[in-house]
């Protein structure tokens, strides 16, 4: 067992047996079960703080002292949506007078503008729009590349994979090569809020299934576009759901090799119509955000190296603690965020690079900006 001192072996004995055995096997690189990851969803007290400790040790033996940071310029091309996913608040009817449609102009404009403010990446979502030609997804990469050709294209939750192939004609498959083609780097692993059947068919009925998402992430990764693997917690579900999630994420890793990292996305609650109707909580606890990145990356140890924290959900001071509780990336610079944002979330929509840097020296680490499929471009020592 490694650890600095003895701390981990003296912390680990004084604590619950069953808990105190799991981490144990952490410590011993063991796969966690589904059953072993509610449990950690459940510490408290002494066992919180033995289940950070481990997370830690985990993410240093993983990745070492550097926390990432990507410069990223976030284009949410339109707001117009049909789908009626419960727990957002982004989303606008096309008569409505905040529908917005941005042109392809604008976008490249947008990307361009990124690209000389030093950003190496646009992330780019939209809505569903019912009279989107779903050949505009392909058009959207063109208009970029022809502007800013070496910038890299994270773009198009699944869900919007399967809108585009609906529209068009082509199976998954062929609409995925069809925008890799045109320049796409990489999908946002985004529209998983939680992969359970009965918890999807209460946030939205309209959805794509778990099953589909599984599907379409795998097929992305079979082409060779890497995807990002993320999961929204802290509405309906519970941590039985949590860890099955983590433990589903694991398999398609270990079959396919494609994620990039793992995002913990807590549910913003303000504007949510599910919690403004009554059903839903008003998101996660701050030790449910501490667990999951914990749990998080215990389950996923050596499976996904990166844990990101989001600082636009939580807050950039707690989203520092998250990275002591086995998370090693800060995220984005984002600039024009504006899906959280419409959701309610209280903090800002850009940070500066020089921003980041202090908050991860802040807590003894070393900051170093990446790229998308996290190759280290600069260290700040």
């Amino acid at each position: 067992m490694v650890s600095d001192n003895g701390t981990l072996e003296s912390l680990l004995s004084g604590l619950r047996p069953d808990v105190a055995h799991i981490l144990v096997r952490a410590l011993e690189e063991r796969e966690i079960t589904i059953e072993e990851g509610v449990t950690l969803f459940g510490v408290t007290g002494r066992e919180l703080f033995g289940l950070m400790l481990v997370a830690d040790e985990l993410r240093r033996r993983a990745v070492g002292d550097i926390v990432t940071y990507v410069t990223v310029r976030n284009i949410n091309f339109t707001n117009i949506c049909y789908s009626g996913c419960r727990f957002c608040a982004f989303a606008r009817h096309i008569d409505d007078p905040e529908a917005e449609w941005i042109s392809l102009d604008a976008v490249a404009d947008r990307a361009e503008e990124a690209w000389r403010a030093g950003a190496t990446e646009v992330c780019m979502q939209g809505g569903l729009h019912p009279k989107m030609d779903g050949y505009h997804y392909r058009d959207l990469i063109l208009a970029i590349k022809a502007r800013v050709p070496e910038i890299h294209i994270h773009a198009f939750s699944p869900f919007e994979i399967l809108y585009g192939s609906q529209r068009t004609g082509l199976n998954i498959a062929d609409f995925l090569k069809m925008l890799k083609d045109a320049g796409l780097g990489s999908i946002p692993g985004t529209a998983a809020e939680i992969l359970d059947i009965e918890i999807r068919q209460r946030l939205t009925k309209n959805k794509l299934s778990a099953k589909q998402w599984v599907e379409i992430v795998s097929a992305a990764h079979r082409l060779g576009i890497r995807s990002t693997a993320t999961i929204m917690y802290g509405h309906i579900d519970s941590p039985r759901h949590w860890a099955a999630h983590l433990a589903l994420i694991r398999n398609i890793q270990r079959d396919t090799g494609g994620f990039t990292e793992f995002v913990p996305l807590g549910f913003i609650h303000y504007n949510a119509p599910i919690y403004l109707d009554g059903e839903a909580r008003p998101g996660p606890s701050g030790l449910e955000d501490l667990r999951m990145h914990a749990v998080a990356r215990i389950m996923l140890h050596n499976f996904i190296p990166n844990i990101q924290v989001s600082w636009v959900k939580m807050g950039p001071k707690f989203a520092q603690l998250c990275l002591s509780a086995g998370a090693n990336d800060f995220g984005g610079t984002l600039m024009n965020e504006t899906i959280s944002r419409s959701a309610g979330t209280p903090y800002g929509e850009y940070m500066p690079p020089e921003e980041f840097q202090r908050l991860i020296r802040d807590i003894g680490r070393v900051p170093a900006q990446r790229n998308t499929t996290y190759g280290l471009l600069k260290e700040f020592a």
